[in-house]
């Protein structure tokens, strides 16, 4: 027996080839073209680019005025940096410390006695400083008295962990002339509306013992947070 090709028909002839369709003829002379994307004119291009700058310019702008916006409310209405300048507040305190203060807090609750606050400071009293920092120690409606280097309230003596050491709480003025009781340089009652404030530095600062008790609307905030220096982060 000899093998059979299975390519083949057993007829032993080969199948035709299939047909095949004879590309199109170019004119004579000529030859074939093809389609070419078309480059985009110079000036096409240059338009392009400029609004894509203006584009990204608008984005720019918008992006740091809506974050100018958010630092200015934040300043206004929630919080504020403030730097300390003198020894008032020492030990507390000290020179050059950064806090934080929150301007929400007297919002929502009274000041309480030992906060330590910010407040525009009075006129005339404090050499062109524009704000301080106290700590207060009178609330309205109460009798703050200096006795023996120390602060009695409603004749009880005030604990006060936070004087700088060799302290004493002696007569610096008498109290101005907004204590509700009469004129005295040793006791002061406090007005309605108002609260008394001492530095923790006794010996180093010009507080409420001179410009007498300020108003609560001229409180700025409570400081709640030292942020500077670092190695001092610390609540207040």
């Amino acid at each position: 027996m000899s093998a059979v090709d299975p390519h083949v028909p057993s007829s032993g002839r080969a199948p035709a080839p299939a047909p095949t369709t004879p590309a199109p003829a170019s004119p004579a002379g000529t030859t074939p073209t093809y389609a070419v994307p078309e480059a985009p004119a110079a000036d096409e291009s240059s338009g392009r680019d400029r609004s894509r700058g203006t584009r990204l310019l608008v984005e720019w702008l918008v992006l740091i005025g809506g974050a100018l916006l958010i630092a200015v409310l934040i300043k206004t209405f929630l919080f504020q940096a403030f730097y300390i300048p003198s020894e008032s507040m020492v030990p507390t305190l000290q020179v050059d410390d950064r806090v934080i203060v929150n301007k929400l807090s007297y919002k929502v609750h009274d000041v309480n006695r030992s906060d330590i606050v910010v407040f525009k400071a009075p006129e005339g009293e404090t050499g062109g400083a524009r704000d301080l920092v106290k700590r207060v120690v009178g609330l309205p409606g109460e009798t703050v008295e200096l006795r023996s280097g120390a602060v009695f309230v409603d004749g009880q003596p005030l604990e006060e962990p936070y004087v700088a050491d060799g302290s004493t709480t002696v007569p610096t003025g008498n109290f101005g002339d907004r204590c509700a009781g009469p004129v005295s340089n040793t006791s002061c009652v406090v007005p309605d509306g108002m609260v008394l404030v001492m530095g923790d530095n006794r010996n180093q600062s010009k507080d409420g013992r001179v410009f007498g008790p300020i108003d609560e609307s001229d409180i700025v905030g409570r400081v709640f947070v030292r942020v500077w220096p670092l190695s001092d982060l610390d609540l207040l």
